[in-house]
């Protein structure tokens, strides 16, 4: 998918902020609001921007306990793991879900109203699942960095 680098720079910018309008976006990228909103469109419609989204505290919405979940399945066969990607997807508990290589298969990060409403999500979710070997819960204590920007790599000039 290639872009430029004002795309780039456009890039750059709606990862900090999603929230200008393509006025103050385009003054910064050095474009007219008209092209900046034609390269948006075009960065939406390619999937390089996947989604506009805000990020919410989640202890500011009574999720006051996060997790990091190391989950290893009993076998690695596609319709296993196809079949817990889907359940991934389906579950509100869930935040982030990466399938991984190492020691585990999948990597998820899971918030909860308290360690009993995690109980109950690991009964239903992983014990209830004959797929799943084992799983290993990290707390989190503390939320250091969140966000989701990712690098732009900046094209050369022609």
């Amino acid at each position: 998918m290639p872009y430029d680098r004002t795309d780039a720079r456009i890039l750059e910018i709606v990862q900090k902020n999603n929230r200008l309008t393509t006025e103050v976006i385009g003054e910064m990228a050095g474009l007219s609001a008209t092209a900046c909103q034609r390269r948006l469109k075009r960065l939406r419609s390619e999937g390089i921007i996947e989604a506009d989204v805000s990020i919410v505290s989640a202890k500011a919405v009574g999720r006051q306990i996060q997790m990091l979940v190391m989950v290893s399945l009993e076998r690695e066969r596609s319709d296993i793991i196809d079949k817990f990607k889907k359940a991934i997807k389906s579950s509100v508990e869930v935040v982030n879900g990466f399938y991984v290589t190492g020691d585990a298969d999948f990597v998820l990060y899971i918030t909860a109203r308290s360690m009993e409403d995690y109980e109950q999500f690991t009964r239903r979710f992983f014990y209830e699942n004959q797929n799943i070997k084992g799983f290993k819960t990290l707390v989190v204590v503390d939320r250091v960095k969140v966000g989701f920007a990712v690098p732009i790599e900046v094209p050369p000039e022609d």
